[in-house]
């Protein structure tokens, strides 16, 4: 975790580049992305996917990244990748996200990207790669060995945020480690070299984290996540499954009832009324009419993204070709970011 100063210089910052996007957008250029670890689910929608599209519609230029190469940092398969890549594009797509304002590209398309790794390597011991604090937190996760890509981690974020000259991206407290390094690695590349990349700023999210359905933190692996994919009727299951407990009387209490104030917070997100406020309306109800509230809340919500979904589904042609274009549009902006380098660094034969 940042330390209390960095996190509230960082906060600060943040906060005068939320007040000056709807002014300025043009002056903004945003890089997030996703791991294709499997299907996106509404944790990921109103962290981030939301965010993105109004960026987007802001006139902020937006670059979002499947980042395919990062799976194998913490996993010895990449099964069933292909179809998590087309998955990602066609949730993307549903949720708003514009192919022609947005680039959307995968990491091993773009192979200049990936050279960005050489010079940016040069940049950093290894002792400052294994104090971040993200790295020891996916290492002890995931129970994989600590592998040189697992190590190089955020270097390679380094590599994504700069090659397009990204100077915002879009992250929670616990990831401003690499938004510093990114920092460090731009400032002592452009010290050593000349000027290249800009400077980079964190645009921390003010979205409350969205537990699962139980409470705990939303994950496939837990079974307490709604995908973006699911139809109506899956949802209702999904939902229907959840474990509450005894108590008729609904309350908001995510210490002593988690699976109960699970479920109303994914209502209240998806309707935009506090927790208490649902509780209170469905009082003695009981876990029946709660589970009943919050699946006419998420199926209410997300039908039309969910009606755009399956069009897209039908035209995977379609879906192929936004990603083959937002691929060859990284490729142009990385051959051009890569150039620069090579000149500033005096390797042009």
């Amino acid at each position: 975790m940042p330390n209390e100063l960095s996190y509230e210089v960082s906060l600060e910052r943040s906060n005068q580049i939320r007040a000056d996007l709807p002014q300025h957008p043009e002056k903004y250029t945003m890089l997030t992305g996703d791991r294709p670890t499997g299907r996106l689910h509404l944790g990921h929608y109103f962290g981030t996917l939301k965010s993105r599209v109004e960026l987007q519609e802001l006139g902020v230029h937006t670059n979002v990244l499947i980042a395919d190469y990062q799976v194998i940092t913490d996993r010895d398969s990449t099964d069933n990748i292909q179809d998590n890549v087309y998955n990602m594009v066609i949730d993307y797509l549903a949720c708003g996200l514009d192919p022609d304002k947005t680039m959307i590209y995968t990491h091993s398309a773009v192979p200049a990207c990936n050279q960005l790794m050489l010079p940016f390597l040069s940049l950093v011991s290894e002792a400052l790669l294994q104090r971040n604090p993200t790295v020891k937190a996916e290492m002890e996760a995931s129970g994989h060995e600590l592998t040189g890509l697992l190590l190089t981690y955020p270097v390679h974020q380094a590599c994504d945020i700069l090659f397009c000259k990204g100077n915002v991206v879009p992250v929670g407290r616990d990831q401003l480690p690499h938004i510093e390094l990114t920092r460090t690695i731009a400032r002592k590349f452009n010290n050593r070299y000349g000027n290249v990349f800009p400077e980079v700023d964190a645009l921390l999210s003010d979205t409350p984290l969205l537990p699962g359905l139980d409470g705990r933190k939303m994950s496939k692996s837990y079974g307490n996540a709604i995908n973006i994919s699911m139809t109506a009727e899956e949802t209702a299951k999904r939902i229907k499954k959840s474990q509450t407990d005894g108590e008729r009387m609904i309350t908001f209490d995510p210490e002593a009832r988690p699976g109960v104030s699970g479920l109303l917070s994914t209502a209240a997100i998806c309707t935009g009324r506090s927790e208490v406020e649902i509780a209170e309306e469905i009082g003695m109800g009981g876990s029946g009419q709660l589970k009943k509230y919050v699946t006419e809340s998420v199926n209410e919500y997300f039908a039309p993204i969910r009606a755009r979904r399956e069009e897209l589904v039908q035209d995977m042609d379609y879906v192929k070709d936004v990603l083959r274009e937002g691929n060859r549009r990284a490729n142009e902006v990385a051959e051009a970011t890569l150039a620069e380098v090579r000149e500033a660094m005096g390797m042009v034969y």
